[in-house]
């Protein structure tokens, strides 16, 4: 469903991704994982095609910049752009037209039910507390029932029952046959959804495992999480001391 190939992109002198290369099939839930800076939001803001990059991206086998590939791909932002004059209703039907949804009033009101949103339906978007904001990014991005679905930092700001909701919209859309990919830096908050973990540092994939390679290891996502991001710390650090024992040597 996703194939990102040999992605490099660059702000400047600075090296956001570095040749990250990943494969997602229909019906799985991959999590994204890596610290603040590690490339995540870059690697699917590029994904979703808001930014140039070199290297190349293919959804459902349509390159990812295409209208073949975005008629099948969603995107739910961490932070949610709503239109301060439309209601809660009005949002959701601006999205239907967007996306020529003729039949979109039942979904419609059944995400607004599961999220508790049914009572804030004439709200305009700046008179919503930000959980309820991050709610209605949450319906904005599942009302078109894409077959792709990126969700940056999706369960930031929700109360337990929305979180609840959530995860098991993540196994119905799986059961499905639709590919999800989560990023997160806030591991416990995917531990028992996924099947696949990413985990980026320094704008590069440092792990790419299935749970049941991980299972076979022995051990859980979260040991794996700081093993790599804390090794490669360590690496970082021996290296700049030998680097700086060899700037003293040729001083000497």
């Amino acid at each position: 469903m996703l194939d990102v190939s040999h992605v490099t992109k660059k702000y400047g002198k600075l090296l956001a991704c570095n040749d990250v290369d990943f494969h997602l099939d229909p019906g799985s839930v991959t999590v994204l994982l890596g610290p603040n800076g590690a490339g995540k939001s870059t690697i699917m803001k590029s994904i979703i095609g808001f930014l140039k990059y070199e290297g190349k991206i293919t959804v459902g086998g349509f390159p990812n910049k295409s209208t073949d590939a975005r008629k099948i791909m969603g995107y739910i932002p961490e932070m949610p752009a709503l239109y301060p004059n439309l209601t809660v209703s009005e949002h959701l039907e601006f999205l239907a037209r967007a996306y020529r949804m003729s039949e979109y009033k039942d979904k419609a009101y059944s995400l607004l039910e599961r999220f508790e949103l049914l009572d804030k339906k004439k709200k305009f978007g700046d008179e919503l507390s930000k959980g309820m904001q991050q709610k209605l990014n949450l319906c904005l991005g599942l009302l078109p029932d894409p077959d792709l679905l990126l969700l940056d930092e999706p369960m930031i700001g929700l109360d337990p029952h929305a979180i609840k909701q959530l995860k098991e919209m993540f196994e119905e859309m799986r059961a499905k046959g639709k590919t999800l990919l989560i990023s997160t830096h806030i591991i416990d908050s995917v531990d028992m959804l996924w099947d696949r973990a990413l985990i980026m540092q320094s704008g590069q994939i440092k792990a790419n495992v299935t749970r049941q390679e991980l299972e076979q290891d022995g051990r859980s996502l979260e040991e794996l999480f700081f093993a790599v991001t804390e090794g490669v710390k360590q690496e970082d650090m021996q290296h700049k001391e030998t680097e700086e024992s060899d700037q003293e040597k040729g001083k000497e």
